[in-house]
């Protein structure tokens, strides 16, 4: 597995245990529809809240901050996937669009982790 890989599975692992410190329950990780993903689909801690989670992990902010990196296109099709989920599981809910930024590495210690709460509405990516 590539390297890229091998850091991005890891920073999603490090965002799954960081939700779950904070009270979050995860209801799926890596959902697909088509070619289309949702690294992390979790409740709030007061289950009144669905939350869409886009993780970017980097070993370093040196050249980009990592949510720079989530760009109208993937706002647009993270828009999509959560509109397929919503439909499927019949949501009823809120929602909300979050990002979560790991920078650091496996063999580095504690990682900085930087959650963005409400940070993009799909909506206004058409």
């Amino acid at each position: 597995m590539a390297e890229h890989n091998d850091l991005g599975n890891w920073g999603e692992e490090m965002a799954v245990e960081y939700l779950h410190r904070r009270g979050y329950t995860i209801r799926e990780t890596d959902w697909r529809y088509g070619h289309r993903d949702i690294d992390i689909i979790a409740l709030t801690e007061d289950m009144r809240t669905l939350v869409f989670i886009e993780v970017k992990t980097r070993s370093s902010c040196l050249f980009e901050r990592p949510e720079d990196a989530v760009d109208r296109k993937k706002i647009r099709s993270i828009g999509y996937a959560a509109n397929a989920y919503v439909k499927q599981n019949q949501i009823t809910m809120e929602t909300r669009f979050d990002i979560l930024t790991i920078v650091g590495s496996k063999d580095e210690g504690i990682p900085q982790i930087e959650h963005l709460e409400d940070a993009f509405n799909p909506m206004l990516a058409f």
